[in-house]
């Protein structure tokens, strides 16, 4: 697959050139000089050549031709969120993510030279991009109580880079041969700075396995600190991440440690938050019941923080709370065929008025701290009444973050970045990867 186009601004320039028309929402139609109706877009306007894609609820992909309709196509791959374009022979099919509000809101156009979409209205992260980004060699690294990223940022393909395929990434994030990193975030091109001290840029984010996944509170705030340090009056950040977006928050920075808080969004839970079947959770509220991989009945809660977790409650259950049981549990549960896009899963119980949390990452496995974990664990013990509402502390094997869970739902993390090292990748490591093109 080719490269993505680097930055909005430069695919509107390409649809200037071939007469394409940018809708009111954003939306970019290439019809050989005649534009399609973007209130009606099955009505025809458009020459044969052009096709127009709509994702329904469930996932499914309709593909429609200039009046007539052709056989549901199966979803099977990842699109992403961002407007890209893509040459014609490339391949693409969606599906709804897990917990997805999926409704025919989302509308791609297609003609015979080029591929150009845009999201509408996306309430949740829904879709993925199978092309992979071409990335600078430079890095930075910092962590979040022991939870690392680096960062790249996207360039041409004229610039010294490396493409994010999934060897690479998980070469790039190796401990021994590579930079020992959690994952990665990507800094699209379509920065903007909306004001002095704000700015708003697109992410993509990618487990050390080279796979992708929706978001990460501890990701994001190391971009907000690698943000700062090239623009240290920089104090709000609006991230597109995973079909939708949040607000980041630089409060301070001492001696390389950033303290920073992200708006998260409003949870969501239930079994159809991340996807799963009625096979694995029983019940019909929280906590519900999953039966462990040795038959034993496990109280859990399932929530979306934009990306899926299971919250295992290990209250009552003491012997529970162990890295051991996690061992176990942990991998049964963020592979179980009944979640079909995996899972993160988190030991969590409550003592002395605050959360404590073991947890598993999925793509990754065990971690010190993770962001959106702490997230789920403190909504999980609020909606149980473990924990009251309000800003709760959640003690994780790498320290604690805060976590404020308001009635609705809705969450802020806050907690400490601390700064590593960047610096540039040599050529004797991309020297041992698979060939890029």
């Amino acid at each position: 697959m080719v490269p993505i186009a680097p930055s909005i601004t430069r695919m509107r320039s390409q649809s200037a050139r071939s007469s394409a028309s940018i809708r009111d929402r954003g939306v970019f139609v290439c019809c050989n000089g005649r534009s399609s109706d973007n209130k009606s877009p099955l009505a025809g306007h458009c020459d044969a050549g052009l096709q127009l894609f709509s994702l329904f609820a469930g996932g499914t992909l309709s593909s429609h031709r200039a009046g007539r309709n052709t056989p549901q196509i199966a979803p099977q791959c990842r699109i992403r969120v961002h407007p890209f374009t893509l040459e014609f022979n490339d391949l693409l099919s969606l599906r709804c993510m897990p917990g997805a509000m999926c409704r025919p809101k989302m509308h791609f156009y297609q003609d015979i030279r080029r591929l150009a979409f845009r999201l509408l209205r996306m309430t949740d992260p829904t879709v993925y991009l199978g092309a992979r980004p071409r990335l600078s060699k430079h890095f930075y690294k910092a962590h979040g109580l022991g939870n690392d990223y680096l960062v790249f940022e996207m360039v041409d393909r004229d610039q010294a880079s490396w493409v994010a395929t999934p060897e690479n990434v998980a070469m790039v994030c190796d401990s021994h041969r590579g930079l020992a990193s959690d994952g990665l975030v990507v800094v699209m091109s379509d920065q903007s700075l909306r004001s002095p001290g704000h700015t708003v840029v697109s992410l993509r984010m990618f487990n050390p396995d080279g796979s992708e996944f929706e978001r990460s509170g501890n990701g994001l705030r190391v971009l907000a600190a690698y943000l700062s340090g090239l623009d240290p009056r920089l104090s709000v950040i609006d991230a597109k991440v995973g079909g939708g977006k949040v607000r980041i928050h630089v409060h301070s920075m001492v001696d390389g440690t950033f303290d920073i808080s992200v708006e998260m969004g409003v949870a969501r839970l239930g079994p159809e938050a991340i996807g799963a079947g009625s096979r694995i959770l029983h019940g019909e509220s929280e906590p519900y019941t999953l039966i462990g991989p040795e038959g034993e009945k496990l109280e859990v809660v399932p929530v979306s923080i934009g990306n899926p977790h299971v919250v295992i409650l290990a209250d009552s259950h003491e012997e529970l709370f162990s890295e051991k049981r996690l061992s176990v549990l942990g991998p049964f549960i963020a592979s179980h065929p009944d979640i079909p896009a995996g899972t993160n899963v988190q030991l969590a119980r409550a003592q002395h008025g605050r959360g404590q949390a073991c947890i598993w990452e999925r793509g990754v496995g065990r971690t010190a701290s993770s962001g959106t974990s702490s997230c789920a664990v403190a909504v999980a013990l609020a909606v149980t009444g473990a924990l009251p509402f309000g800003a709760v502390l959640i003690d994780m094997p790498g320290g604690q973050l805060s976590v404020s869970v308001h009635n609705s739902l809705e969450i802020t993390l806050r907690g400490p970045v601390t700064s590593v090292m960047s610096g540039t990748i040599e050529d004797g490591l991309f020297s041992r990867f698979e060939p890029v093109s």
